[in-house]
Parts: structure tokens; sequence; C-alpha cells
């Protein structure tokens, strides 16, 4: 089963870019966009009829959005988490399978000048206790743009960006939570080293000499690491200032 992430940054641009290309390239079993900034009535269904789709879309026009799209129809959708506080900008949609939860996030960005980072940090605590509720029952698949470099291998220039939003202390620090409660970064269970980055700066040409960060993730529950048999980042994937990353499992 492969299971592919990717933050679009605005699933109608895309879809006039690369989208349906990679999509017949990739042929994930199911695949989680974040940043769709749409409904389903604002875009025309042109991906292939064997994919089923699970929005979340955000009150606001333009803004934020969840979708999945999967193969298999899950047993179960739920859109937020079920916190009035959080759930108006559409950032998490969980569909259940089988044998696991499939939890898809867009993380809430801290802003350039940190005004949402006591926001960020509620939410961090939130989502977490939702994401542990959820592995009571069964294993937790959860990916996204986390809008978080974890350790500083994690992005190109990391003495430059200490204070700056998705590298403060703070967001590490509810990273590290997910960590220390037994989500594995499938990622790093496969590369250790720095280099790889799955966001680049639209700005001063970033992507070219990969002066990146790596901000989207694929986390599960330990139980699930004997089934993971890889993870990568599909960096030379162009269409938004984000590339798609993702996992096998058996």
């Amino acid at each position: 089963m492969k299971i592919i992430s990717w933050n679009v940054n605005g699933l109608r641009a895309v879809l006039r870019k690369n989208f349906l290309d990679y999509l017949d390239a990739e042929k994930p079993d199911i695949l989680c966009l974040q940043e769709t900034k749409a409904t389903p009535d604002d875009v025309e269904q042109l991906w292939p009829a064997s994919y089923t789709t699970y929005w979340n879309s955000a009150e606001k026009k333009g803004y934020s959005g969840t979708v999945i799209f999967t193969r298999t129809r899950p047993f179960h959708l739920t859109q937020g988490i079920g916190m009035a506080a959080h759930d108006k900008e559409g950032r998490v949609v969980t569909v259940e399978y089988e044998k696991f939860f499939l939890v898809n996030v867009y993380t809430p960005n801290s802003q350039r000048e940190l005004t949402r980072l006591e926001y960020r940090q509620q939410w961090d605590r939130d989502f977490l206790r939702y994401l542990k509720k959820l592995e009571k029952t069964k294993p937790v698949i959860f990916c996204g743009d986390l809008n978080v470099a974890h350790t500083e291998i994690d992005l190109a220039n990391p003495k430059a960006n200490v204070r700056n939003h998705g590298f403060t202390a703070e967001e590490r620090a509810g990273f590290g939570e997910l960590i220390k409660t037994g989500f594995i970064d499938t990622f790093r269970e496969f590369e250790k080293g720095g280099g790889h980055y799955t966001w680049w700066s639209p700005m001063g040409g970033a992507r070219s000499p990969n002066v990146g960060w790596r901000l989207d993730y694929f986390l599960i529950s330990t139980a699930l690491r004997p089934r993971l048999k890889s993870a990568f980042i599909r960096s030379e994937v162009m269409g938004s200032d984000h590339c798609p990353v993702g996992i096998e499992l058996k």
C-alpha cells in the first residue's frame, strides 16, 4: 500500500499544472492533500473514478483545507478533532480502515511575527490528545504539513532560523512530544542525514540550490513499524512550494 501526502498550495492552481500527470504516474492507493484552498464545488472532478474523495474545507473561502483521495472506501470519516476552537479551518480529516486510522493534517503556521505561536502550542497539545485517543482503538498513521523542522538537519540554515516560525523551540518541542509518546518519524527510519527537504521558499530561487526545510511528514504508531517498507520524498515533483512525501506499507 502506497500513501502519499502533498501540500499543494491550492488545488485549483495545481490542477492547472501537473497534478493529474503526477497522480497518473505515482498511482497512490491513498493521497492526502493539504492547503487545498477549495471546496468540492470549486473544482471540476478530473481525477480517475477509482478515487473517492473526502473533504474538510475551511469556513473561510480560499483558505487552508484538506482532502483524502482513496481507492478503498473507509469505514468512517471524521472532520476536525472535535474542538470548536480548532475545527473552523478545515485542517484535519480522518478516515478509519480495518487495520488503522489515517489522519491528514495541515498544522497551523505560527506566522512570521509569531503572532499565532501561543495558539499553535495549544493546537499541538490538543492534536496529540486526539491522536492518542484514536490509538486506544487501533494504530494511527498521520501525515501532512506539520509546519515545523524538527531538528537542525531538517533545514538548510538552522542557525539563521532559530527564532523564526517553523523552527522555534516551542514548535520543535511540540513535535518532540509526538516522538516521546511513541509515534515514529518514518523518513528517519531510513535516512539519518541532512539535505532532504519538502518545502522551499518561492522567493529567491531557493529550490534550485536546495535551500529548504523538511516540514512534511508521515508518522506512525509503533505497532505499524513492522509493516513499514519505505518512506520517501519526491523532491523532483513540481507544482507547489512543497513536494510530495510518502510511505509504503506491507
